[in-house]
């Protein structure tokens, strides 16, 4: 049976598969490394998601361009006007029809004897006035419906369809005010007017106190017009209900032209029965929220290119969907931590975008607690922290990618040419000397004891007989690495590269070497002990001016000569000469250019590792004539070496140096 495959060109929708807490630290290790920091670290793999694992915010805030978009190129908003002038022209045809059907019935009528002649001249000359009221209608929209609201219908089914599309108007205008009072919305009478003016001004009150920084009486408020806005508990809310479908009105009046607009305006105050007190309370509350709320951020005009025809309450729908799906982009592009993520309504997702999308938000949202329940990340207060086993992973990771690099540039294993008393068991054989340890060579200790006494048994066993296995010793080292924290690594890109080798170096030391002892030193102006946990927190905070070689030299002395044995060594990582030294009070002097003072300063506390037996090997990220002049003088005083290394190729350099020189093969 054959096993076929297929291939598809990547487009960013494939999922390879679900991340565990190692993938999501591993992904995010180097802006750890780079400031220390899990709030903007995850920020940031929050930002740009792992391909094919984990979406983004960049990814969602995609999808709310592209939903928006598919609604703005589908829609023709000025249809809206068209759907509301034809149902005007469907209502005055049928009252037209219905004039001449009355007409006609009372002519049959009369001509049958059933009511009299002067009746019937009665409705001729009504019909006649209706026809006449109806020739002189005005051909927009506004001035139809003002006029119609106080024309009596001859046609009882005219008369029906005329207040459903009042009813429909006043409640797509009047919704913000009166969402609980839909009797008053179907007739709208001057006393429902009185009342919607009343409830303004009460509402303006309780928002000219706050302004005054009084205290509203909403409580009155709501006993009194609670009915109006159900649901609504204090007065943010209600302000915020109100505030949303007032933008909804005001952002469809932005989308239409300035024809249309004026039409739309126009016809609002037909249906306000052009009620001045009441537009001046309306005008009122539109500047006091204009005040109060982010109203800018609520309405916005959009660009409308389609097609499709939509109804008033179909454009009103359309507006909230949009501001919805504005709102959902403000709400990602506000994403600063997580707990940011975590406010994000996975609701609103799946409604305006669909399932896919509200899980990819889930994912997001589950990376915090899928790393603190690893044990990588803690909180203290509203801290969030790394703990100590997340700074392991994070160094077992900058090994491994130095490591990666290692094996593609065939830097190969770390041979060795000797072999010891002790330590890991090599695969040559050697006679037995006392003192050896017993790893006996059973096959070649028969042969040696067959070859002296020759073919029989029992096999007799003499001394010289047994072979053993040889060992390779591996003896305790001591080691500093000494990390320039000067303003020049940081601004010329090397800070990182030179954080990433001394995790990875502290991480080479725990796993393989754990009897070694090992320190980080930071200089500039001074030197200072950084703890092994401490180094991916370092950041541009912690850089200072200087470059004090000779304290970190006498620093890493100090440390190293509370360790007992011969393999003690410094690694330093630096791009600069040395621009400071102590002075006899323990002050800083710093000088730039370098004094012969500083240079001497230096030199000597090298000497001084020298006598004690210290192994100074240089890591150099800059190479100038006299810098490269005062590295070589440095290594020549002190037996070391020198390397001239670029940033990507330092943790190479320096765990190859490493690993070889802290191995002593005896035979």
């Amino acid at each position: 049976m054959t096993t076929r495959f297929r291939y598809s060109r990547w487009d960013g929708s494939q999922k390879i598969g679900d991340l565990d807490a190692d993938d999501l630290l591993d992904a995010m290790s180097e802006e750890l490394m780079a400031d220390g920091d899990p709030w903007q670290s995850l920020r940031r793999l929050f930002q740009r998601g792992v391909r094919g694992q984990l979406p983004s915010l960049r990814d969602l805030t995609e999808r709310v361009r592209q939903r928006r978009q598919r609604e703005l190129d589908r829609y023709d908003l000025g249809s809206a006007l068209d759907d509301i002038r034809q149902k005007l022209d469907t209502i005055v045809k049928t009252e037209r029809e219905g004039i001449e059907r009355r007409l006609a019935d009372a002519h049959e009528r009369a001509q049958r004897g059933e009511i009299p002649e002067s009746t019937h001249q009665q409705f001729q000359e009504m019909a006649t006035q209706r026809r006449q009221s109806l020739d002189q209608l005005p051909a927009d929209p506004p001035g139809r419906i003002m006029q119609l609201q106080s024309y009596e219908f001859m046609d009882p089914e005219a008369w029906r369809l005329f207040q459903e599309l009042l009813q429909s108007l006043r409640q797509q205008m009047l919704k913000p005010f009166m969402q609980g009072m839909q009797q008053a919305l179907q007739g709208m009478g001057p006393e429902d007017l009185k009342r919607l003016r009343e409830m303004l001004r009460d509402l303006n009150r309780m928002l000219q106190d706050r302004t005054e920084g009084k205290e509203p009486n909403f409580q009155n408020f709501k006993a009194k017009w609670g009915d109006s806005f159900p649901g609504v508990e204090n007065l943010d809310q209600l302000l915020d209900q109100i505030a949303r479908q007032m933008a909804q009105m005001q952002s469809l009046l932005e989308s239409m032209s300035p024809q249309q607009r004026q039409e739309l305006q126009e016809m609002m105050r037909s249906l306000l029965g052009q009620d001045e007190r009441l537009e001046r309370e309306l005008a009122q509350l539109a500047a006091n929220l204009e005040e109060m709320l982010p109203m800018d951020q609520l309405r916005r005009g959009y660009d409308f290119r389609g097609e499709d025809p939509v109804t008033l309450r179909e454009a009103m729908r359309l507006m909230e969907e949009l501001q919805r799906l504005d709102e959902l982009e403000r709400q990602l592009r506000g994403v600063k931590s997580p707990d940011d993520i975590e406010k994000l309504d996975r609701q609103a997702f799946e409604k305006l975008l669909g399932p896919e999308a509200a899980r990819e938000l889930e994912d997001l949202q589950g990376v915090t607690k899928q790393l603190e329940e690893a044990g990588y990340l803690e909180r203290d207060g509203d801290e969030l922290k790394l703990t100590a086993k997340a700074i392991r992973r994070i160094g077992d990771k900058a090994l491994r990618d130095i490591f990666a690099h290692l094996k593609r540039d065939r830097f190969g294993a770390h041979a060795i040419h000797r072999r010891g008393a002790g330590g890991d068991q090599a695969d040559e054989t050697k006679a037995y000397e006392f003192g050896d340890p017993f790893l006996l060579d059973l096959k070649e200790t028969v042969m040696n004891a067959v070859e002296r006494a020759g073919a029989g048994t029992p096999v007799g066993l003499a001394p010289d007989d047994f072979e053993v296995f040889r060992t390779e010793l591996r003896t305790q080292s001591a080691t500093v690495v000494m990390l320039d924290l000067s303003r020049s690594m940081l601004n010329n890109g090397y800070f990182l590269p030179a954080k990433k080798v001394a995790m990875a170096l502290s991480a080479l030391i725990r796993g393989q070497f754990p009897r070694d002892s090992f320190h980080v030193i930071g200089f500039s102006m001074y030197a200072h002990e950084v703890k092994a946990s401490q180094v991916p927190r370092l950041s541009w905070s912690d850089c200072d001016y200087g470059t004090n070689m000779h304290a970190g030299f006498l620093l890493s002395r100090r440390l190293l000569a509370r360790r007992p044995g011969g393999n003690k060594q410094i690694l330093m990582i630096t791009d600069g000469e040395p621009t400071a030294h102590l002075m006899r009070n323990g002050q800083a002097d710093f000088n730039y250019p370098p004094t012969r003072e500083t240079i001497q300063e230096t030199l000597r506390e090298v000497q001084r590792c020298t006598r004690e037996g210290i192994t100074i090997n240089t890591f150099m990220l800059e190479r100038s004539p006299w810098l490269t002049a005062f590295v070589e003088e440095m290594a020549r005083i002190n037996r070391g070496r020198a390397f001239f290394s670029t940033p990507d190729r330092l943790g190479e350099y320096m765990l190859v140096d490493f690993v070889r020189s802290r191995r002593m093969r005896v035979s």
